[in-house]
């Protein structure tokens, strides 16, 4: 495997090879979709080069619910083609990525008078089997209260009528990135993270583009903007977006001891209970947002709605802020169609978009997570049609994804070997890329500020730091996870 990163990306050789090919594709972002764009198209003989500003996955990709789903509740919407290509998308990942795909059966309580009414959920779930292509990762069913209550022990019983049980899968949406990355990689791709595309041009039907503010020059017959929220920033982009914020807490399981996912209505949305190990993720939150979105994060007041949701439908647990080990907040980039302002943030459609808004330029934005092979595909099928080349089908619908030794839904042991995989073979070159993204233990352990400590001494160790970097990256792994 051939791993280009920071410590490598100004030397001789790399600049050299860069600028002495001209790329089929040149990939913009480094999320879940731009890597799996940049392994379909890898897959299907296209020279493609991936570039991400920042670390792999630091955005939108591993702030996420963690969820490979259909989007039951958007059966309700109407949306039954957005809900059968994420089902048959979710089927195809069990396949090919069964690490990163672990079945998990979610329980949907019906209140009188509150969400839908059991006789719509049963006929939902029964429709929604139907959606994966007939056979789901297990057959759904409707529950007594008394069912509910026996596999969710604290689930409120007043007014309960009953529930429905569906099944879809616990991912790690970091992981999967990463596993699509090293697979585009074995395919023949070059991809590198914390390299910055600048600007390019278009000269004698080949994008001239600069990467690094005047350090690499890169050419490209074909480039694929897949910087999700980002894209505003980018100025040859014809996407318009509409960004929506969601926030989880972490809880320990000990405190809400539930052995299977629970959804939670909230008025027209829901809020999702996710057993993770010995953890339990608390989410999301869908709200309009328009600020920077690097700049997101989840106020107090967004932890304590998620805790009021929860506490309303298990009161006896009464979870406290105190409870809360750890947080995150994203943005979704959801596409705009200018009717959003009268809409709730959770009727905006999660479809997805591939516009070519000038020759060789395709912007692709939308989705979700569970689509992205799919959108990937559809990209790389324009892309060819553009160069006029007759690629062959994809074949990352049959291929197994390929992974490292730890990766996996539940966070490795904490061990050096997991770290030295992390930074020899999988792009790490900061303390927060370790910790927040190849193996979630930030999120998941109590005790982060010894686990920092000790991540920064090996990490300093494998790549010859010195004192000031390690003290350097402390602080820089603190700055972004406070607030």
């Amino acid at each position: 495997m051939r791993v280009v990163g920071e410590d490598a990306k100004d030397s001789g050789r790399d600049r050299a090879a860069l600028y002495g090919t001209v790329f089929d594709l040149l990939v913009i972002g480094g999320g879940i979709v731009g890597a799996g764009v940049a392994r379909d198209a890898a897959s299907r003989g296209l020279t493609t080069l991936l570039v991400e500003r920042s670390d792999f996955a630091s955005g939108t990709s591993s702030r996420s619910s963690r969820l490979l789903h259909g989007g039951l509740r958007y059966l309700a919407q109407g949306r039954i083609g957005l809900v059968r290509e994420a089902s048959v998308e979710k089927m195809t990942l069990s396949r090919i990525a069964p690490h990163l795909c672990s079945p998990l059966p979610f329980l949907f309580p019906a209140w009188r008078g509150r969400g839908m009414p059991l006789w719509q959920l049963s006929l939902g779930v029964r429709l929604y089997d139907l959606l994966c292509g007939g056979r789901n990762l297990s057959p759904s069913s409707t529950l007594s209260p008394d069912e509910a209550i026996r596999i969710a022990p604290g689930l409120c019983s007043e007014a309960l009528e009953g529930a429905t049980r569906h099944f879809d899968a616990l991912t790690c949406d970091a992981r999967l990135v990463i596993d699509t990355l090293r697979s585009a990689v074995i395919e023949g791709a070059i991809v590198r993270n914390y390299t910055t595309f600048v600007s390019g041009f278009v000269q004698d039907g080949v994008w001239k583009c600069e990467l690094q503010a005047g350090a690499v020059p890169v050419r490209a017959r074909a480039i694929v903007n897949a910087t999700g929220a980002w894209s505003v920033g980018l100025p040859r982009s014809g996407i318009r977006l509409r960004l929506t914020k969601g926030v989880h807490i972490v809880v320990d399981r000990a405190r809400l001891p539930v052995a299977e996912a629970v959804i939670i209505p909230v008025g027209s949305r829901i809020l999702f209970v996710i057993p993770w190990g010995d953890r339990v993720i608390l989410g999301t939150t869908d709200t309009h947002y328009s600020g920077d979105p690097a700049d997101v994060r989840a106020t107090q007041l967004e932890v304590l709605e998620i805790l009021g949701v929860v506490n309303g439908a298990f009161p006896q647990m009464e979870l406290t802020p105190g409870d809360v080990i750890s947080r995150w907040a994203g943005v979704r980039p959801l596409i705009a169609s200018g009717k959003e302002g009268a809409n709730a943030p959770s009727d905006i459609s999660r479809g997805h978009v591939i516009k070519m808004g000038e020759p060789g330029w395709f912007d692709v934005a939308g989705g979700k997570l569970t689509t992205y092979r799919h959108m990937a595909e559809q990209t790389v099928d324009r892309v060819g049609g553009y160069l006029g080349r007759r690629l062959p089908n994809s074949p990352t619908a049959e291929r197994p994804l390929a992974h490292g030794p730890f990766s996996g839904v539940v966070p490795p042991p904490i061990d050096r070997a997991v770290v030295e995989e992390c930074c020899r073979a999988e792009w790490a070159f900061h303390l927060d890329d370790v910790l927040l993204r190849r193996t979630s233990w930030h999120y998941y352990h109590v005790n982060q500020a010894e686990i920092a400590a000790t991540v920064a001494v090996w990490m300093d160790e494998l790549l010859d730091w010195g004192r000031e970097r390690r003290a350097a990256e402390l602080e820089r792994y603190w700055d972004m996870v406070r607030g």
